[in-house]
């Protein structure tokens, strides 16, 4: 089959996983990115294709470089290349999908994607009270553009009540899911554990994996002092782990400049389609807690430019900063639970650096993929709180039909129905869903949300120790309340019926 020669095509991916206890030891996260963009070239077989990149994708991370992407070209003397940056609530599946764009409208030949994080090193830094010095960038500089998002991932509201953290909005999606599947308390516990205990078996086999053993079901759900509940129901092993050195990097080129740099067809990898849905709006303002139309439009796009359905696709990789991430886009896109839905072993086992784990995905998928030769992979991102989606399609086969990349949020905001959320509600109530967020092992904070008349919705807390007992013990998704006045603890008198 004749393809067009500005075919996208993944010719090389790398990725880095160190773990050195000495920090005085442990390169920064710029030479982490580096090294994976010097292997991703390796693999591709032509260390010089890094001097001829057109551009530098780099997803902004907790370090503090300026302009990451430049300090990249000028290690590669990519002296004509662009520094794009993206901030944090930017899909990462954004710079896959505009980079295969760029290179599809002549924009560009050769594209570098690179990203890390030495959060393990600044730690181990922290404990051992060592002084660590980070490059540092000389003048005003910034990057040649920046990918920032358009809107916050969270509400005031959410906030005030004690939803700062990922794990408490997860953990309201996870328990308004379980409601709607119907399963008692226990045997969710069991199914979430079941998958992620899945997950670690499969991390066991990754090579880059930060943690390789084993962790059985009963270990991720039962608390205890080395995994304890963070937000109820989820303990620590249930949480992505960010406190990792971690980089991947993915040079994307021109099928012709491939060929014309003497790479092999069998070093290919086809990106077929990518689509992502951008509109954002709170969790606590969706009628559906547990819903997201955004991988249900954005999968079902993804799979028709390619020309495939879900049993075509022989590997998946499901975004997987929480269990609830991945049984939403599992229930969305109609792919059944019991399926293997990682390559990598997830982000909790894994590893899951804060804004740049799709890329590590990558590298894993492209290894899969090339070692079942014609097989087709998904790759999935996700945003905030399930805010934002992203699918990706993948294979060493050619694709039959030309690549694209699509953003669906329009059909997606259309479908999404919201309720206005209101502050200072008291009156009867019924509980959509719902968490406990703990301290350190106590119980701290119950956070309720709430339907109530006319379509609208309340946000409660509660610090009443019999009530945060009662949440994680009893089903409260569908049961009434009453919501009385401010106390001065800052919390909401509950009532519950019955």
């Amino acid at each position: 089959m004749s393809l067009n020669p500005r075919t996208p095509v993944l010719v090389g991916a790398g990725a880095i996983s160190q773990r050195v206890d000495d920090p005085l030891e442990s390169p920064e996260a710029i030479e982490l990115m580096i090294a994976a963009l010097e292997q991703a070239a390796d693999d591709a077989g032509r260390r010089d294709i890094l001097s001829r990149a057109d551009s530098v994708w780099v997803p902004r991370g907790f370090w503090g470089y300026r302009d990451p992407g430049r300090l990249i070209a000028d290690r590669f003397a990519a002296d004509a290349a662009r520094s794009i940056v993206s901030e944090i609530g930017i899909l990462q599946t954004t710079l896959l999908g505009r980079a295969c764009q760029a290179i599809v409208s002549g924009k560009a030949q050769v594209i570098l994607i690179a990203g890390g994080e030495a959060k393990y090193r600044a730690l181990r830094a922290k404990i051992t009270g060592t002084s660590l010095d980070e490059t540092s960038q000389a003048g005003d500089l910034s990057p040649d553009e920046t990918l920032r998002p358009a809107a916050e991932l969270w509400s005031e509201l959410e906030l005030a009540n004690g939803l700062q953290m990922p794990v408490g909005q997860y953990a309201i999606i996870e328990n308004a899911l379980r409601h709607s599947e119907g399963l008692s308390l226990d045997a969710h516990r069991r199914e979430v554990a079941r998958l992620w205990a899945s997950f670690s078996a499969v991390a066991a086999k990754n090579p880059r994996a930060w943690n390789r053993n084993i962790v059985s079901a009963d270990e991720i759900r039962e608390p205890s002092e080395r995994n304890p509940m963070l937000a109820f129901p989820y303990t620590k092993l249930h949480n992505s782990q960010w406190n990792v050195d971690q980089a991947a990097g993915l040079i994307l080129c021109s099928l012709e400049t491939a060929r014309a740099a003497g790479i092999r067809d069998d070093r290919f990898v086809f990106p077929l389609a990518v689509t992502e849905s951008n509109f954002v709006v709170s969790r606590s303002e969706m009628t559906e807690l547990e819903r997201s139309h955004g991988f249900r439009v954005a999968g079902q796009r993804a799979l028709a430019r390619a020309g495939k359905s879900t049993d075509d696709l022989d590997h998946l990789e499901l975004y997987s900063c929480f269990p609830a991430a991945v049984r939403v886009q599992a229930r969305e896109m109609g792919i059944p639970y019991e399926r293997k839905l990682t390559v990598t072993g997830g982000m909790a086992f894994a590893g899951g650096p804060l804004n740049n784990f799709v890329l590590q995905a990558a590298q894993r998928m492209r290894d899969v993929l090339r070692e079942d030769t014609g097989s087709t992979g998904m790759l999935t991102a996700v945003s905030g709180y399930v805010s934002k989606q992203g699918v990706s399609l993948w294979s060493t086969r050619p694709p039959e039909n030309p690549f694209e990349f699509e953003d669906v949020s329009d059909e997606v905001e259309k479908l999404t129905a919201l309720v206005k959320v209101e502050a200072d509600y008291e009156g009867p109530a019924t509980v959509a869903s719902y968490t406990v967020l703990h301290a350190g092992g106590p119980a701290a904070r119950g956070v309720l949300i709430c339907d109530i008349a006319k379509g609208r919705r309340a946000i409660v807390a509660t610090a009443d120790p019999d009530l945060m007992l009662a949440l994680e013990d009893e089903e409260f998704c569908g049961r009434g309340l009453r919501i009385g006045a401010l106390t001065n603890s800052g919390n909401r008198h509950l009532t519950v019926a019955g």
